[in-house]
C-alpha cells in the first residue's frame, strides 16, 4: 500500500501548463541512463495511463520525439520514476544512474524548470513525511499540522523558482491546496491500515476544510490530479449512500452511475473513463456496466477505448478458450506451460513479491491448497515480478514455503498472458476447467468463502 501511495503522491505533483505559441509540434526528450534495466523507458501520463516506450541503447543513451501539446508525464525504467513536463518546443535532457537515482538525477534543457520543481518537491515531501509509515501513523492533530507544513514548504519552494511560468505557478498554487485537502480526505483509510486500527473514524470536524469545495471546476480537473481525487471521492461517497438503499447494486456500477450525475460534461466524461478503464475488468455485470458507460459518456475517443477493452474482456469471459502461456520458469526447476495442466482444473494466482494484498492471501491459499491436494485441480502462483526482483521472488518462495506450482511470467506485467486477461491490478485469480476453457477470469480470492462454494458447485 505504501508503494501505491508513493506512486499516487508522484501523480498528485503533476499539474498541466499550457504551451505559449509553440514553434514546433513536438517535444524532444533525450539523455543517458547508467545501470539501465531492461533497455526501455516507459512513458506514462499523469494518471499513469501508458503512453509509449523509449528505447535505450547499449551504452544507456536515448532520444525520442514526442508528439504532444502539453502535459505532465513520468518516465519509469523499472526502478526509478522521473516526473517531467512536456510541451511543444521542449528539448529536455534527463540523465541519472539508476542505482543511485536521488543523488544523480539531472534534468536540463528547454522546459526543464517544471521537472526540476517536481523533483525538488518530491524530496521535500519525503523529508517532511519522515521514514517508513510514520506519517500515516500520526494522530489527527499532528497529521493535519504536518500536512499543512508540507503545503507551506512547497509553496515557498514554488515561489523560489522564478523561471517557472506564471500560468503554471497559478495552477500549482491551487494544486498544492488540493493536495493538502486530499491528504486530509485520505487520512482515515491510511491511518486504519498503517496504525492497525480497522475501526478508526476521523473526528466529526476533521474534514471541515473540505466543506463548500467546488466540484465543478473544469480547469482544475484538467490540471490537478489531487483535485480529480477529491471530485472522485465526492461522487464515490454518494455511491456508497445509494448502495445502502440498494444492496443488490455492485460498488463498481453504483460508482459509475454516481459519476453520471456530474453536471460538467468534461468532468463527467473524465470520471467515467478513469473509473471504467480499470473497473470494467472486474465488474460482475460486464454488459450492464458497458451499456451504462456508453450511454453516459459523450467523449467518442473514450468510448472507442472502452469498447476495445470490452471486446478483449468478452474474449476471456466464461466458456471461452483460455489464453495460454508457454515455458514459464518453474521455481522447482525446468519450465511449465498451461497446456501441461490440461485435464485438471487450474486455479491461477497472479501476484508479485511487492504486492501487500497478494501476500495477505498466502495463508488462505495454503489452506485451500492443502484441502484440495488430492483433488483434480492444480494451483498455480504466477509471479509478474520485474527482472530486478527475480532473486527476491526465488528467495520468498523458498522462505515462505509456498506450495503449488510457482512460476514467473516471461515479461512481468507486459507478458502476453497477463495482457490478454486485461489484468490491471493484483492479486488476480483465474479458474480454468480441464478442457482449457475459462470458468471465471476474475475468480474469488482464497480468503473468500465463495471460492469453496464455487469448487463445490463444480464438484472438484
Amino acid at each position: 500500500m505504501k508503494k501505491v501511495f508513493y506512486a499516487f503522491s508522484i501523480l498528485m505533483m503533476l499539474s498541466a501548463c499550457k504551451s505559449e505559441s509553440p514553434t514546433v509540434e513536438y517535444a524532444i526528450i533525450s539523455g543517458k541512463v547508467i545501470n539501465k534495466g531492461d533497455g526501455l523507458l516507459r512513458l506514462y501520463s499523469g494518471d499513469m495511463s501508458f503512453i509509449d516506450t523509449i528505447q535505450v541503447s547499449d551504452d544507456g543513451v536515448f532520444r525520442d520525439t514526442m508528439r504532444v501539446k502539453f502535459g505532465d508525464f513520468v518516465l519509469y525504467d523499472g526502478k526509478s520514476v522521473t516526473p517531467i513536463h512536456l510541451q511543444q518546443g521542449n528539448d529536455i535532457q534527463v540523465n541519472y544512474d539508476s542505482d543511485n537515482f536521488d543523488k544523480t538525477i539531472k534534468i536540463s534543457g528547454v522546459g526543464a524548470d517544471v521537472g526540476n520543481y517536481f523533483l525538488a518537491k518530491g524530496k521535500k515531501i519525503k523529508s517532511l513525511q519522515g521514514s517508513g509509515n510514520s506519517y500515516f501513523e500520526l494522530e489527527e492533530d499532528t497529521y493535519k499540522k504536518k500536512s499543512n507544513e508540507i503545503k507551506v514548504a512547497n509553496e515557498a519552494l514554488l515561489d523560489s523558482m522564478t523561471s517557472i511560468s506564471n500560468d503554471f505557478r497559478t495552477k500549482e498554487k491551487r494544486n498544492l491546496n488540493y493536495e493538502y485537502l486530499s491528504a486530509l480526505n485520505n487520512y482515515e483509510s491510511y491511518h486504519k491500515h498503517y496504525a492497525k486500527k480497522p475501526e478508526f473514524k476521523v473526528s466529526e470536524d476533521f474534514l471541515t476544510e473540505l466543506e463548500g469545495l467546488d466540484f465543478n471546476n473544469e480547469e482544475d480537473f484538467l490540471s490537478s490530479q489531487a483535485y480529480v481525487s477529491l471530485v472522485s471521492s465526492h461522487y464515490i461517497k454518494k455511491a456508497e449512500k445509494t448502495m445502502e438503499l440498494d444492496s443488490t447494486l455492485s460498488r463498481s456500477l453504483a460508482t459509475l452511475k454516481s459519476f453520471l450525475s456530474a453536471p460538467n460534461e468534461t468532468i463527467k466524461n473524465g470520471l467515467l473513463y478513469n473509473h471504467s478503464k480499470f473497473e470494467i475488468s472486474y465488474t460482475d455485470d460486464l454488459e450492464t456496466f458497458y451499456k451504462t458507460f456508453m450511454e453516459g459518456s459523450t467523449n467518442e475517443n473514450n468510448k472507442k477505448e472502452i469498447t476495445k477493452t470490452y471486446s478483449k474482456i468478452k474474449s476471456v469471459s466464461k466458456g471461452n478458450v483460455s489464453p495460454t502461456f508457454t515455458n514459464y520458469e518453474n521455481h522447482a526447476g525446468g519450465t511449465t506451460s498451461l497446456g501441461d495442466l490440461k485435464g485438471k482444473y487450474v486455479y491461477i494466482d497472479v501476484w508479485a513479491t511487492w504486492c501487500g494484498p497478494c501476500l495477505a492471501e498466502i495463508p488462505s491459499l495454503k489452506k485451500v491448497e492443502k484441502k484440495y491436494h488430492e483433488k483434480n485441480i492444480a494451483f498455480v502462483s504466477l509471479s509478474i515480478d520485474e527482472k530486478k526482483d527475480y532473486d527476491k521472488w526465488k528467495k520468498m518462495v523458498t522462505e515462505k514455503e509456498l506450495g503449488g506450482l510457482q512460476l514467473i511470467a516471461d515479461n512481468a506485467s507486459n507478458s502476453k498472458f497477463v495482457q490478454e486477461y486485461q489484468i490491471m491490478s493484483i492479486p488476480r485469480f483465474i479458474l480454468i476447467d480441464p478442457q482449457g476453457d475459462i470458468v471465471n477470469s476474475n475468480a474469488p480470492r482464497p480468503s473468500d468463502k465463495k471460492l469453496i462454494a464455487l469448487f463445490n458447485e463444480l464438484k472438484i
